[in-house]
């Protein structure tokens, strides 16, 4: 059995990120993307390397990548909760964009960039589809008229992939299946809807195999620290509702019990994550990882840490 959970980010970052298993990067993004944005290479611009974690630098946890017609690719996965999460997809796209500028391009030269976002949790609302796509689009048509054609937004919601056995048939069933199920595939016997897949089954013996002593560690800490912000956060909602529910009967309106339901709970997380973003920033941590951790805002962080 995969003893490593490759959900967890830094796990995901060296199974996905590494020169090593670049084919398993390119399976991953073909099972996403539409026939014509598929890629039969790609560059690596932000690759695995211990040392980067080994220094502190745990906040370089998505994966960037080039194809070999010019493509731009994010893949980022995202295990703890962040209501947010819109907002950070699109400052990460927005970032990719201004760094193809950065390498001396001009505007008529930006090539489309696709945001691949794998999340441990629901996230677009009134939907059960797991796999939703952005795009710009003419309101007044409902059509993209193939302007503004280098965006495009893809949320893969893995909690909402309940397919089993026969129901398993595309490349992305394959995938979401290993990484929800991984803890119960033993790459001795693995089943027959996903043994077809060779990506598949490299990935299973990949992560049986995954870190070295120094690795675990990191992969333990991160394992700890996500475990506490779940905590708080499970915490945080708790006292929110309790709040929520105090303001609701003080008014003695319906409205006014679901607006206090919603006002205490966003003031009981966002204490939470100031709690935590002072414990990491007391123990070193930069704040471009504390930012990444928490989901709060550099502007965020920089306040809490002034008023200390």
């Amino acid at each position: 059995m995969c003893i490593i959970n490759p959900r967890v980010d830094f796990a995901f970052k060296k199974l996905f990120g590494s020169e090593e298993n670049k084919d398993l990067l390119i399976s991953l993004i073909n099972a996403i993307v539409s026939e014509e944005d598929r890629v039969a290479d790609v560059e690596l611009k932000n690759p695995y390397n211990l040392a980067d974690y080994q220094a502190g630098k745990i906040s370089i946890l998505d994966i960037k990548a080039k194809s070999e017609n010019g493509r731009w690719y994010n893949i980022e996965m995202q295990i703890s909760e962040d209501y947010y999460f819109d907002k950070r997809a699109i400052y990460y796209w927005a970032k990719l964009v201004t760094e193809q500028l950065s390498e001396g391009m001009m505007f008529k030269e930006l090539k489309k960039t696709i945001s691949i976002n794998i999340l441990d949790f629901n996230f677009v609302p009134d939907i059960d589809e797991f796999h939703n796509i952005y795009k710009i689009i003419n309101t007044a048509t409902g059509k993209d008229d193939k302007l503004h054609d280098v965006f495009e937004l893809h949320y893969i919601e893995l909690r909402k992939f309940t397919k089993t056995g026969a129901q398993i048939v595309t490349a992305l069933d394959r995938w979401s299946t290993f990484l929800t199920k991984a803890h119960q595939l033993d790459k001795h016997k693995i089943p027959k809807e996903l043994a077809e897949d060779r990506a598949i089954v490299k990935a299973v013996s990949a992560v049986d195999r995954m870190f070295d002593e120094d690795e675990r560690k990191i992969y333990e800490v991160r394992m700890q620290a996500l475990a506490e912000v779940e905590s708080k956060i499970a915490s945080a909602m708790d006292k929110g509702l309790e709040l929520g529910k105090a303001k609701g009967r003080e008014e003695g309106r319906a409205e006014g019990k679901e607006q206090g339901r919603a006002e205490g709970k966003e003031e009981g997380l966002y204490e939470a994550k100031k709690q935590i973003a002072l414990k990491l920033h007391a123990s070193g941590m930069d704040q471009d990882a504390i930012a990444n951790l928490t989901g709060l805002s550099k502007p965020d962080i920089q306040q809490i840490v002034q008023n200390l």
